[in-house]
């Protein structure tokens, strides 16, 4: 088992257990089969990032409450250490740099989308708000229904508790930061 499948197995059995939850509870709130549940728990399975998602959303918790390791002091990361989590076929890879912490209400995830890639995102948490600066290429992001094209150097702020869409519309890469704030 990696070390991220490791963390998010030790991460939701001690929230699932925090909350005095059944397996059959959380599947209830988050619409994730109880086997699958099990699966992730036992360190069976790999979850997608809708998947993740879905248990975040689910149980009122950040998207990297699941991937959070406790540290202090400096921390250092690197992205080639760490595993990303994967959409639409691999072709959109998230990177959990720095994962969401009780004393703070943010997680700073790097993002990477070959061209063409599509990778649409649930509503999150009422008031929560993604904060994107493309640093490489061109994408769209939806919001709702209004569309926004970004180019290297261009940033967006939006309130992130409606449907959303990353779609990579350049002939290259793009390249991303993604900080999201939860309001708690």
């Amino acid at each position: 088992m990696d070390v991220m499948s490791a963390t998010i197995s030790d991460n939701l059995k001690k929230i699932r257990k925090e909350k005095k939850l059944s397996l059959d509870n959380v599947s209830e709130m988050t619409g994730v089969s109880k086997s699958m549940l099990g699966q992730i728990e036992r360190g069976e399975s790999s979850p997608t990032i809708a998947t993740l998602w879905k248990i975040a959303t689910g149980l009122h918790i950040s998207f990297t409450a699941l991937m959070e390791q406790q540290e202090e002091g400096t921390y250092l990361v690197k992205k080639d250490e760490l595993k990303p989590l994967l959409s639409d076929h691999g072709q959109f890879r998230l990177y959990p740099m720095f994962p969401y912490e009780e004393n703070r209400h943010f997680e700073l995830i790097y993002i990477e989308m070959d061209e063409g890639a599509d990778s649409p995102s649930a509503p999150h948490e009422e008031g929560t708000e993604e904060m994107i600066i493309v640093f490489e290429g061109k994408v769209r992001i939806t919001v709702a229904e209004q569309q926004y094209e970004l180019e290297g150097g261009e940033g967006i702020r939006f309130t992130a508790d409606k449907l959303h869409r990353y779609e990579n519309i350049g002939a290259t890469p793009a390249k991303m930061g993604m900080l999201i704030y939860y309001k708690m």
